[in-house]
């Protein structure tokens, strides 16, 4: 079942698509920035609860720091300099982190509102990226499409196609908290990736170029373990940063098959989100600046840590690392990836 829903705010008129399955678990996507704003599902004891952060007010996504729950593009994550060469020409995008273009820049996809049309057993959005918006190039074409199942399977397709040689990588921004958005810490959250390699950065969260293997450090997660276990080790960005917020590559990512990437249980409510991609890689991060954020939903407060952000996507900054596997978009490509978002309950054990 679909219900549609619209919110007049400063700056246009956005739509809320909720879509309920057939045990009555439902998700909230919003034409503002082809997002996610709730995604309730039941515990091990059958109760429902909303797992992503969100804000009461909708008008509070627009130019959210955050960015909860929506399409940051044309290029999520950072690239230095605000700047790269394609093609032997020189762009320059807009700084809006220090001088670093974070998420496509002030005006990227999460900040804008999209057109919208419901489908069999989801929802699509579109948006047309204007040449030169924010200093990328060319007119980009963009889909989102969402599909949420009787599974509780909530898969998000991206599609993008350009008329001039560009750059793209999308992905999804939703902050999970599996015992409730307004539970506090998910720092109790266990963990595991797929992934044997991380990028390092430096401390404006910009990769060295070099990719380090994860054994004997506070990034491996082969093995399940507590997000919180070693978030204050000093290493790498983690004290500084207050956190994860690091970029993991997928083992055996060919760009084609989707796997598993990531399993986040919650051992109190029994929840589990079990994420799939075809991207090479995603983005950690534990919330490590929520405080500050909009109020909540049902006037929930986030304090840093109240969600973890499962990103994936392509390597940050590879506009301007030829060692990372490319992200440049030619006309006539498509541009497709594919991520899905399971959720479901942790067997007891026996």
């Amino acid at each position: 079942m679909i219900d549609l829903n619209f919110h007049t705010i400063p700056g246009g008129k956005v739509a809320l698509y909720k879509l309920t399955n057939a045990s009555g678990a439902s998700v909230i996507l919003s034409s503002l920035g082809a997002g996610i704003t709730s995604v309730i599902v039941p515990d091990s004891a059958g109760h429902m609860a909303d797992v992503v952060l969100g804000y009461e007010n909708i008008a509070d996504y627009m130019a959210d720091s955050p960015c909860a729950g929506k399409t940051p593009g044309r290029f999520a994550n950072r690239i230095s300099g605000a700047a790269f060469t394609l093609d032997g020409h020189a762009y320059h995008l807009t700084p809006n982190d220090g001088p670093n273009s974070l998420h496509g820049g002030p005006g990227g996809f999460q900040n804008r509102i999209w057109a919208h049309e419901e489908i069999p057993g989801g929802v699509v959005f579109r948006y047309r990226s204007p040449d030169g918006e924010e200093g990328f190039p060319g007119n980009l074409d963009v889909e989102v499409r969402y599909m949420w199942d009787d599974d509780c399977r909530l898969t998000i397709d991206f599609r993008a196609s350009a008329d001039r040689p560009t750059i793209v990588n999308l992905t999804n921004h939703a902050y999970f908290n599996l015992a409730g958005h307004d539970s506090g810490s998910c720092l109790g959250h266990e963990l595991t990736l797929a992934s044997s390699s991380y990028i390092q950065t430096d401390a404006a969260d910009i990769p060295t170029g070099r990719i380090m293997p994860v054994a004997e450090t506070p990034m491996d997660f082969r093995e399940s373990k507590p997000l919180g276990r070693d978030i204050s080790a000093d290493f790498e960005n983690l004290r500084s940063g207050k956190g994860y917020n690091h970029y993991f590559l997928i083992d055996g990512a060919d760009g084609v098959a989707v796997r598993e990437a990531a399993l986040l249980s919650d051992p109190l409510s029994g929840r589990t989100l079990r994420v799939y991609t075809d991207q090479p890689g995603l983005m950690l991060y534990t919330g490590n600046w929520l405080a500050g954020a909009p109020a909540g939903k049902q006037g929930a407060v986030y304090a840093d840590h109240a969600g973890v952000a499962i990103e994936c996507q392509d390597a940050p900054d590879a506009p301007n690392r030829p060692e990372f596997k490319s992200v440049v978009l030619r006309p006539g490509e498509i541009y497709s990836r594919r991520v899905a978002y399971l959720f479901g309950i942790r067997k007891p054990e026996i």
